[in-house]
């Protein structure tokens, strides 16, 4: 059954006055056309027109069928009109889910930039470091870093992160600099509560990485809160450089060990369910994306490295 094929079929060659005008209209042979209202006819079990060699004239169902049908074909058009209008211009709600780190410091500055150029995009956005299952929340897409374990959503990745080990200026002129890794064992290395393997920090020797297993007085359960206290100089931290690259820049964070230090590189991707890589904003939000931080902007080469 091609039920809109049949009603544009005969739409049209009322509308034309003919089968031989309403093929050339259609690119169909006029036979082709002709099998076309026939078939409608034996499906919906009324004659719909009388065909004559000179003009065709609507039965009584014919004529209702007509007004109907016209109106059901507009209003298809402007369906998919306005469906190509919004992949030209993206528009509605957008559920977006992002990591703290990732939210604050890289996100949140580049939103603007999206808004400007998607003025009818509204954007809710979710910062929480939980997993989320997008599906179950109604997220449309997430920013994650690490290896995705998630196999029902699609992936598109945007950069690798680095992490960097670095302290303020004031702990490592008071503590001083460490040469080397085992050094660190003699300083005050502050680490993410809950994650061990996090306080096995690697580095690259000839024989291949080696760990040194770090220690300190203090513990958080999140990046922001060992950021706010390495500023203050209470320790040395390894975060990913999403969150100390602007301080770095700044000059308030000096990288240690950077000859040394494997950065051990973390995926960071845009992750949705499948079937909203066709949503228009979906798709406009992931190449922004891309082309906003598949370059890395917050690295740079530190002036105050050590």
């Amino acid at each position: 059954m091609d039920t809109p094929s049949e009603m544009k079929a005969f739409v049209r060659a009322v509308e034309l006055g003919g089968f031989s005008a309403a093929a050339r209209d259609l690119d169909l042979t006029p036979s082709a056309l002709s099998k076309l209202t026939t078939r409608l006819e034996d499906r919906l079990g009324v004659r719909l027109m009388n065909r004559t060699t000179r003009k065709l004239a609507l039965t009584a169902e014919g004529e209702a069928y007509f007004a109907s049908a016209k109106r059901i074909l507009t209003e298809i058009a402007d369906a998919e009109a306005e469906v190509t209008q919004f992949a030209a211009h993206p528009k509605g709600l957008l559920r977006v889910n992002v990591g703290v780190a990732f939210g604050l410091h890289q996100l949140a500055p580049a939103l603007p930039r999206f808004l400007e150029r998607y003025p009818e995009v509204e954007l809710d956005i979710t910062v929480t470091d939980r997993l989320v299952d997008l599906v179950e929340e109604g997220a449309d897409v997430a920013i994650r870093n690490g290896v995705l374990r998630d196999s029902s959503l699609i992936a598109k990745k945007i950069c690798d992160l680095h992490r960097v080990i670095c302290a303020s200026p004031a702990y490592l002129k008071a503590h001083g600099v460490p040469n080397s890794p085992a050094q660190l064992l003699e300083h005050n290395c502050i680490s993410i509560s809950g994650a061990p393997q996090l306080r096995r920090w690697p580095f690259d020797t000839p024989t291949g990485i080696e760990y040194v297993e770090v220690g300190g007085n203090v513990s958080a359960n999140n990046a922001e809160t060992l950021l706010q206290l390495a500023a203050t100089g209470v320790g040395i931290i390894r975060l990913t450089d999403v969150i100390v690259g602007d301080g770095i820049r700044a000059g308030w964070l000096t990288p240690v060990l950077t000859d040394v230090h494997h950065v051990e590189p973390v995926p960071l991707s845009a992750v949705f369910p499948h079937g909203k890589h066709k949503s228009p904003r979906v798709a406009a939000f992931v190449n922004f994306l891309v082309e906003q931080f598949a370059g890395a902007p917050w690295r740079q080469e530190s002036k105050h490295k050590v």
